[in-house]
């Protein structure tokens, strides 16, 4: 599956964390991300992951244009929310896309968790179905 992972500058230390802990997972996968922390993951984990440009110079929105071309099959977004954010336009509109397109989304490590787990158990193959349908 492709998993795209972002995290807000103050949530990036969290979001490695929460990497290394499933590493094992994620490597079974393929992994995109948003500038800093895909190469914060690269650096931490040794993953292999493609980056696009930070989230405020772009990279919500290339991430977004993936998902409405159904090529992501999952997002994991630790968002701050205690913190105003410059982009804010585009983290509404690629949380829009996930709703529109039937992305399984992840805004914090709890819901991360539950969707990381269910990688493993095949609760999210219902994407590789949805796929194959609209080819």
């Amino acid at each position: 599956m492709k998993i795209a992972i972002i995290a807000h500058d103050k949530k990036k230390d969290e979001m490695a964390r929460f990497v290394i802990a499933y590493k094992h997972i994620f490597a079974m996968h393929q992994i995109f991300a948003t500038g800093t922390t895909g190469l914060r993951i690269q650096n931490e984990t040794g993953l292999k992951v493609t980056r696009f440009q930070s989230g405020p110079l772009g990279g919500d929105q290339q991430i977004g244009a993936l998902i409405a071309q159904n090529e992501m099959d999952l997002v994991i977004f630790f968002r701050d929310p205690l913190t105003a954010q410059p982009h804010e336009p585009d983290v509404s509109a690629l949380i829009r896309l996930c709703d529109v397109y039937d992305v399984p989304l992840a805004t914090n490590m709890g819901t991360a968790e539950v969707l990381v787990r269910g990688l493993v158990n095949g609760d999210l193959d219902w994407r590789t179905i949805m796929k194959e349908r609209k080819e």
